[in-house]
């Protein structure tokens, strides 16, 4: 059976998890131009006209941190047919860009982010709800490398925001949103068998446009 309109698919799981290596994987083995991509961290608030040690202070891992109607209103306009301008992020600065990427309209619409259950606006929109299963450690250590690899963050830093927010915020909003999740899959992008399910799954409720095509 085909759809007449976008599939939308959310990837919820700690910070960490694996989320964009699941995310990736999906668009690489369904054809990437079917999917319109909508990382929820590209929406965080914009607090550029904060001097960078507030910038620094704010908890970026609380839910008011991000500009989530903004994002619903995106999902919307994407199944309604129409492009949306994304809004660009820079982690180094805590701070959006000046420019925004353009997001075209798209058979399926894959939102990815650690927040995007634990947020009842943005959870009826989903047809299919896949949280990622990490174990603290392993999601610490990969957090650990990303922030001081391509965010330009030291080692003290990681640690500190890591113990004041990340944590706590993990385990009073992220966790518990695991319950609303439709597949709950353990280790993220190197569970393979779970890939290949999804994909199938995909498939199938795209019909032949997605099926058939041989690559991005």
């Amino acid at each position: 059976m085909t759809r007449t309109s976008p599939l939308v698919i959310g990837i919820a799981g700690g910070s960490g998890s694996g989320k964009t290596t699941v995310a990736q994987a999906l668009m690489e083995r369904v054809g990437a131009r079917h999917v319109a991509f909508l990382p929820h961290d590209a929406y965080y608030r914009d607090f550029g006209h904060l001097p960078p040690e507030e910038r620094a202070a704010i908890n970026y891992d609380h839910p008011d941190s991000l500009e989530t109607s903004l994002l619903v209103e995106h999902i919307r306009a994407l199944q309604r047919g129409q492009a949306v301008e994304r809004p660009v992020y820079d982690f180094t600065r805590h701070a959006r860009a000046a420019r925004t990427v353009r997001v075209e309209p798209r058979p399926i619409i894959l939102v990815e982010g650690i927040l995007i259950f634990a947020e009842p606006d943005l959870r009826r929109l989903f047809d299919i709800k896949i949280y990622v299963d990490t174990d603290a450690d392993i999601r610490f250590i990969r957090r650990l490398l990303r922030d001081v690899e391509e965010r330009g963050r030291t080692v003290e830093s990681v640690i500190r925001q890591y113990m004041t927010t990340v944590r706590p915020m993990h385990l009073e909003f992220v966790e518990p949103s695991k319950r609303y999740a439709d597949i709950i899959v353990p280790e993220g992008g190197f569970n393979t068998v779970a890939l290949d399910m999804l994909t199938a799954r995909l498939q199938a409720l795209l019909g032949p446009l997605v099926a058939s095509d041989d690559g991005p």
